[in-house]
């Protein structure tokens, strides 16, 4: 920690110390977990985030940094994600994931999607940029033939020759499991990519 937000944190009196003593490095919280430790909960936010106890997030949400020699640490995406949703239920990932299945595709997107079941829309949390996309079935973790079905879904978005992906992954469908990639087509394809499978499957 700098000297300067040493000594602003060591100037912390009364409920905003108290606040501080409080908070545990490295998570994330909402207005609402910290107002019932505090009888002037703004106030004791303003004080915290001047000190460099906190850092705001977006409305509402904070963020408790722990600290290396390089400065704060940003927190993880899921705390974030999570504080932001006050839901444990979403899936986070970069579509950069996708160049891991082997189909050719080797851009790297400096963005963030969140499918979930509650918010839809491009949020801005800290300094990072985080797309939601409300959907119906996600994993609770990324599997190879989860990411070939969803890059399938979203192949028109991506920045890559939709083609040669295309025939790339039509030519590697058999090197995925069988009643797993069925299971992910069932449950997590779009209409277009389910059919496109079973084209390629009975072709």
């Amino acid at each position: 920690m700098s000297t300067a937000v040493q000594s602003s944190a060591g100037s912390l009196r009364g409920g905003a110390a108290h606040l501080a003593g409080e908070l545990r490095s490295g998570r994330v919280y909402r207005r609402e977990d910290l107002a019932r430790l505090s009888t002037a909960v703004d106030r004791h936010l303003r004080e915290l985030v001047a000190s460099g106890k906190l850092r705001k997030l977006a409305q509402g949400l904070y963020h408790a940094p722990k600290h290396s020699s390089f400065g704060p640490l940003p927190p993880a995406d899921e705390q974030v994600v999570g504080g932001f949703l006050r839901d444990k239920d979403f899936l986070v990932f970069s579509p950069s994931a996708y160049n891991a299945v082997g189909l050719g595709t080797t851009q790297l997107y400096n963005r963030t999607l969140v499918y979930n079941h509650k918010r839809h829309g491009v949020f801005k949390l800290g300094n990072r940029q985080f797309d939601f996309r409300v959907k119906p079935r996600f994993p609770r973790k990324l599997t190879p033939e989860f990411l070939f079905v969803d890059l399938l879904n979203n192949l028109d978005e991506l920045a890559e020759d939709r083609d040669a992906v295309l025939s790339q992954a039509r030519n590697r469908l058999s090197s995925f499991n069988p009643s797993r990639l069925q299971h992910a087509a069932d449950n997590y394809g779009s209409v277009a990519t389910r059919k496109r499978l079973r084209e390629w499957v009975g072709g």
